[in-house]
């Protein structure tokens, strides 16, 4: 309607100016006179400022003149207070603190294994056995001069008691049986090394060495010690949360391979900002009942950092930003029975965001009714109807 009237006003112009202002505006055109040129655009620009004030007019008669109105078709949503959970969603691997690979303390050839692979073993039990190199004979002998140095001992120690003999002879004997008893004890020490036992309860899960090889001390892997029933991730979180994320915490865990999820709690948060990242480390008991959760599994982590008893929240699709910086909604208000209302623009203050719903703490009430579809077509004070209206429950996920 508006392009219709500006194009009939301006053929009402041009027919009352007549073909002989066409031939001064194309002569001035081609003048090149600068000064008869500006004045020309400044006639223009007047004629211009006049037909927009008459299609102003027009336009506010033709609307209270009009029976059909054309409004913006809207549907809107009603902003309902709620618990909002907001969660730190980070990456991690599982481990546990009984993974070890079995190393020898003596130096020999491994000559029994009596573990295989996947074998259930307690603590203390026996794994395999290392060529002692002759140390059971070496004991063998030394028990032999310890029982003569202890009746030596024993029969000096009658007589020194009975006054007899000298005190030194019998220091001498108490020496001697000492020095044998205690070389008897490191040399059950020393064999008690060719004796590989398991450090604790678990499961054999790999057997590396086979019976017969020659073994280094604490450096040939033996075979693979695992316990799952001590599962726990271990990941580094930024420094901002430190006082969000603490021990105690819910987490849910999700295994993504498992296609399995795990509510727990955060067991231990670290005290101590590693200068490299700028993070501190947390630790997350995973309980295994079953079996199936493995170390170096992967998982995702969502932490409940932050909760609002009172929280309102919206779409983030619907905020606009003007050029000051200010976030703001459209609202309806002055709402009719037909579900024609009035836009108002309203500005907000947001907190923290949640997938695609953002929490509101400032600008908007319990039970105010937010512009959905069309929130970006629509202005301040324009008329509206609303063709549909849901709770904010049904609009957002937190």
């Amino acid at each position: 309607m508006k392009n219709i009237t500006i194009f009939t006003l301006l053929t009402l112009l041009i027919s009352s100016c007549g073909n002989d202002k066409h031939k001064n505006f194309d002569a001035i055109l081609e003048s090149n006179n600068l000064t008869e040129l500006k004045e020309a655009r400044t006639n223009i620009d007047l004629k211009q400022q006049e037909l927009e004030e008459q299609i102003k007019r027009l336009n506010q008669k033709i609307a209270t003149l009009d029976s059909v109105k054309k409004v913006p078709l809207i549907t809107t949503f009603k902003a309902e207070t709620r618990v909002f959970n907001h969660e730190l969603e980070i990456q991690g691997n599982v481990t546990t603190k009984n993974l070890l690979v079995v190393t020898p303390e003596y130096n020999g050839i491994l000559t029994h294994v009596y573990v295989t692979e996947g074998q259930q073993v307690k603590k203390g039990q026996l794994l395999a056995k290392i060529d002692d190199g002759g140390l059971s004979q070496q004991l063998a002998q030394l028990k032999i001069q310890t029982n003569l140095a202890k009746t030596t001992f024993e029969r000096q120690k009658r007589l020194w008691d009975q006054n007899i003999g000298s005190e030194i002879q019998y220091l001498q004997a108490k020496s001697a049986f000492e020095s044998q008893t205690e070389a008897i004890n490191q040399l059950k020490q020393q064999l008690e090394k060719t004796n590989v036992t398991a450090p604790f309860s678990g499961t054999i899960d790999d057997v590396i060495t086979e019976q017969g090889s020659v073994v280094m001390a604490g450096q040939s892997p033996l075979m693979r010690l695992v316990n799952l029933d001590n599962m726990y991730i271990e990941t580094d979180v930024p420094e901002t949360y430190i006082t969000n994320v603490t021990r105690g915490k819910r987490v849910t865990v999700e295994f993504p391979i498992l296609g399995k999820t795990i509510d727990t709690k955060i067991r231990q948060a670290g005290s101590v900002i590693n200068p490299a990242n700028r993070t501190f480390k947390i630790e997350v008991g995973i309980p295994n009942n079953q079996g199936l959760i493995k170390p170096n599994l992967t998982a995702r982590l969502k932490i409940n950092d932050y909760t609002n008893e009172q929280a309102i929240l919206i779409p983030q699709s619907i905020i606009s930003e003007n050029a000051n910086g200010d976030q703001y909604i459209y609202m309806v208000t002055n709402k009719k029975l037909n579900g024609e209302g009035e836009v108002t623009r309203k500005i907000i203050k947001t907190g923290k965001t949640q997938g695609d719903v953002i929490e509101v703490l400032e600008g908007i009430n319990n039970g105010d009714e937010i512009v959905q579809e069309g929130a970006r077509s629509v202005k301040d004070g324009q008329t509206v109807k609303v063709i549909s209206m849901t709770s904010e429950t049904n609009n957002t996920n937190a």
